[in-house]
């Protein structure tokens, strides 16, 4: 059986937690740091927090916003969105955050990984997708070829998001998802395009370690004790899941 972490997803611009289509034509959900609460109180197992336009300006402006949840949350937060340094770590990990999802900086210049694993761990280093500044822009790099060389580099968790089914409640991208979990001896967590229970005994085939979900969650199509009775039936070792009934 394999064991999968439910991690709920929360895309942040600004002070506002926010939700959109293929990265795009964003609505604003609400507060934040009030989902935070409700997603770890009902079971999350982890939270991702994603600056979704750091990148694109450069700066990522979460470390209030980490330091209110983890001052009242005990699961592991990942942050991610804007990190281009290991000063940019630093301030991440000291208000709170358990690790770092990095993108276009890696990109970039890829010896950041090994930097951070170096100083920090590799369990620290999240890689993220193959697109730049939040989807926006093509890199030109095969997807399966960087997320072998961010480990080789150091990363010691792949963070995998399809821009092309995030946000449409059709399923995963599953061909996606089983060749970099093929590829690479790190935990991966897929993101995008959760939206029926069928997805996840799709998904639990691949060998994927995490599953990252918001849309559900954000608008209360389904809560995430359902979600995880429903991933222990798919045959996903999950915690907390022999509690649901």
């Amino acid at each position: 059986m394999t064991h999968a972490r439910i991690i709920a997803r929360l895309d942040i611009k600004g002070p506002n937690l926010i939700k959109g289509v293929h990265l795009e034509g964003l609505r604003v959900v609400g507060d934040p740091h009030e989902h935070a609460l409700r997603y770890y109180a009902e079971g999350a197992d982890e939270l991702l927090f994603i600056d979704i336009v750091a990148s694109l300006y450069q700066r990522n402006n979460l470390s209030d916003i980490i330091k209110r949840a983890a001052d009242r949350i005990y699961v592991p937060i990942t942050v991610g969105g804007g990190i281009r340094s290991l000063d940019n770590v630093s301030e991440m990990m000291h208000s709170g955050a358990d690790k770092v999802a990095i993108n276009t900086a890696a990109i970039a210049r890829p010896g950041l990984i090994t930097e951070v694993a170096r100083r920090y761990g590799s369990q620290c280093m999240v890689r993220w997708e193959a697109y730049t500044d939040n989807g926006r822009e093509r890199t030109g790099v095969d997807v399966v070829e960087w997320a072998r060389r961010a480990v080789d580099l150091g990363a010691g968790e792949i963070l995998l998001t399809s821009v092309d089914q995030e946000g449409t409640r059709k399923g995963f991208d599953l061909p996606l998802v089983q060749q970099v979990c093929d590829a690479v001896r790190v935990p991966v967590t897929a993101s995008g395009g959760f939206g029926r229970v069928e997805d996840l005994a799709a998904i639990a085939a691949t060998g994927v370690s995490g599953i990252a979900i918001a849309d559900a969650l954000h608008w209360k199509r389904m809560a995430l004790r359902e979600i995880k009775q429903h991933a222990a039936a798919a045959g996903l070792d999950v915690r907390g899941a022999e509690g649901v009934k």
